[in-house]
């Protein structure tokens, strides 16, 4: 991914400008860079890790090229998580529900101490060390104990659930996203088939709705017959997941609908699960679980950034969130003959920069900088 030889090359004391150097695309796994040519590799897309060599290298020379890692196709595997960084702190105790606005550029995050719908903006988007308090709403009117929080994919519809009335509560937002303008509308009980509702999720469209149950253990599922209207919502199946945590607190969806995540406050996992039939819970098996316990001994939220390349876990043993890379990055091997390694660790979404420097033709290449951005 985007490998390049930049700026000026001195041969044999001779200057040569960007003018001369001549485009070469990158291709395959271990790319030559023909110095003597003034080669340089134009931005591409890598889907390996990738080993560079240097070619016609002359007497003397000193030339520069940098690489950005990208990401193999491994997204929404959570065996390939790895912990990033965490928040700071929420400002509330016991926070029990997580949700993002699609762009990344805000976090809702609901407590069931609190009483209401804390407001997060990230200066940066989904990383969530740069969330900053915003605004809150109360939901005390309709639920003293809310434990999930979900919003239509336009933001004008807000979605709380709770174990004081066992229900799902519905909000009408006047301006998207803004819960300050947010209305009570409807309400639908789910006492009948879970007494201690934990979390939240619905369908893309609006026509399914998914309730995690902590005396079920199972995740519910509901079919509304008019999307977005929970008023509407009829239940339809459930899924068990007592084998693997006998205390769920939160459910999320792949956006297709097959793979199905589960965070429990037992073993302090998240549960990966298959389904057969997209979107139909009664078809799901386990298929395998990450450990956040070195980070939070009580997950009760699960967020996945759209492209399946980051997963957020909020815990209300640390009352913050935790942000994890998921995907293997390719690599970058450089030539043998270069005499001292590099030093800097890459990471996704950063830059390197390197110069060389020989004065034997290559046989000894020595790193005399490194960048990264």
């Amino acid at each position: 991914d985007n490998l390049e030889v930049t700026g000026t090359a001195t041969f044999n004391g001779t200057v040569v400008g960007a003018s001369a150097f001549n485009p070469l695309a990158v291709s395959g796994a271990t790319p030559s860079l023909d110095l003597g040519s003034y080669n340089f590799f134009e931005q591409g897309v890598l889907t390996a890790n990738t080993t560079v060599s240097f070619a016609s290298v002359p007497t003397e020379a000193k030339w520069s090229y940098s690489f950005e890692p990208t990401v193999l196709s491994d997204e929404w595997d959570i065996s390939t998580a790895s912990f990033l960084q965490v928040s700071v702190d929420l400002g509330m105790s016991a926070p029990q529900g997580l949700f993002f606005k699609p762009d990344g550029t805000k976090m809702y995050v609901v407590g069931s101490t609190a009483d209401r719908v804390r407001v997060y903006d990230l200066s940066t988007a989904w990383n969530v060390t740069t969330a900053s308090y915003v605004q809150n709403f109360s939901v005390a009117g309709q639920e003293t104990g809310p434990t999930g929080v979900f919003f239509s994919t336009d933001g004008t519809n807000m979605y709380v659930v709770g174990v004081t009335g066992d229900d799902v509560n519905q909000y009408s937002l006047s301006t998207a996203w803004n819960v300050t303008t947010a209305s009570y509308v409807r309400r639908k009980t789910v006492a009948a088939q879970e007494t201690s509702p934990q979390g939240l999720f619905f369908k893309s469209d609006g026509t399914k709705m998914y309730v995690v149950g902590a005396s079920g253990n199972d995740i519910g599922q509901y079919n509304l017959s008019t999307a977005w209207n929970v008023s509407t919502a009829s239940f339809a199946a459930n899924k068990v997941i007592s084998a693997q945590d006998g205390n769920p607190t939160a459910v999320f969806f792949k956006p297709d609908g097959l793979t199905m995540y589960v965070t429990g406050t037992n073993l302090d996992d998240v549960f990966e699960y298959d389904l057969s039939t997209a979107w139909a819970v009664n078809t799901a098996s386990y298929v395998q679980n990450f450990s956040v316990g070195g980070q939070d001994s009580a997950p009760s939220g699960i967020f996945f950034k759209p492209d399946g390349l980051k997963m957020y876990v909020l815990g209300t043993s640390g009352d913050d969130v935790n942000e994890y890379d998921l995907g293997t990055d390719t690599t970058l091997t450089l030539p043998a003959s270069i005499e001292n390694p590099s030093t800097q660790p890459l990471a996704r979404g950063t830059r390197v920069i390197y110069d060389f420097l020989t004065l034997d033709g290559g046989t000894t290449v020595t790193l005399v900088g490194e960048v990264v951005i």
